[in-house]
């Protein structure tokens, strides 16, 4: 028996999705292990949508034949829908510049198992003495220098090796090269970004250094996908520390660091668990 499967869907709500999903799952002797789902009825769309997360034993099933029996059940429903080997590691492209403290914490993390997540490369903008500090053993590392002239061409250069190296998410992690329109359009819905303050509030640059100029007493972190619209992507998870007066600025980066790391590396987590669905500008998450 292979190990359990994700569905994940979501569609426009209406009676019986739920019995009826359950009802697909128990004819063909899967056995359900967890199911979360929600209906959005405050989103401002015109219709109220339905989203659910189901992890199944699928018994003598394969994924193959229950995606071929799915389909049509899951067109009466216009339904977008997905299967999803729960045990398989997703395949992560990690972005960098010269900041590699929430890198190391992913490759980390990625080593005792603790994120579910194959990285096949990781990119710099600047050469690999400057951009990493740390041991990263044998994942491939290229460097793709960004200039405003070359900029286009960089990028191209970054959607081949995505492509090429089968990436399911792009991680920006802590990557401070801005994505073109184009760029942030061709990776929607599976590029990730750390902003390093809790959104919305003190954008550009030095902003621990403006968060003290103006005395705040919580700093934070945002993980959010990638859209044209630069920080304003759909947030996927968000945390906040405490400060006092008595913190320096350097006390606030450092603390910053720490938040930046732990909250990306919660966003790819739930990324890589099929926990996360777009809903609009906003997300659903199914935490577990």
């Amino acid at each position: 028996m292979s190990g359990p499967l994700i569905l994940t869907l979501d569609c426009a709500d209406q009676p019986g999705i739920t019995a009826r999903v359950t009802a697909f799952l128990y004819e063909r002797g899967c056995n359900i292990v967890d199911a979360q789902q929600f209906c959005d009825r405050d989103g401002g769309a015109t219709e109220e949508r339905f989203f659910m997360r189901v992890v199944f034993e699928a018994g003598d099933n394969t994924s193959e034949v229950l995606r071929e029996e799915f389909a049509p059940f899951a067109q009466q429903f216009a339904m977008n829908w997905k299967f999803a080997a729960q045990d398989r590691a997703r395949r992560v492209l990690i972005l960098v510049s010269k900041f590699d403290h929430c890198l190391v914490d992913l490759i980390y993390r990625w080593r005792i198992g603790e994120l579910n997540i194959d990285p096949v490369a990781i990119v710099s903008n600047h050469p690999r003495e400057a951009a990493i500090h740390t041991d990263i053993a044998n994942i491939p590392f290229h460097h793709i220098p960004v200039t405003p002239e070359t900029k286009p061409e960089a990028e191209a250069q970054l959607r081949a090796l995505a492509s090429e190296t089968d990436a399911e998410l792009v991680v920006l992690a802590r990557y401070m090269q801005i994505f073109s329109d184009e760029q942030s359009a061709h990776f929607a819905g599976r590029c990730i970004n750390i902003h390093h303050s809790f959104l919305p509030g003190f954008k550009g640059a030095r902003p621990y250094h403006q968060a003290h100029a103006r005395g705040v007493k919580i700093i934070g972190a945002t993980a959010h996908f990638v859209t044209g619209d630069l920080d304003e992507g759909p947030i996927i998870h968000q945390d906040v520390e405490r400060i006092t007066h008595a913190d320096s600025p350097a006390d606030l980066v450092r603390k910053g660091r720490d938040i930046e790391r732990r909250v990306l590396a919660e966003a790819v987590r739930l990324f890589a668990g099929e926990r996360v669905a777009l809903n609009g500008n906003r997300t659903v998450v199914f935490r577990g």
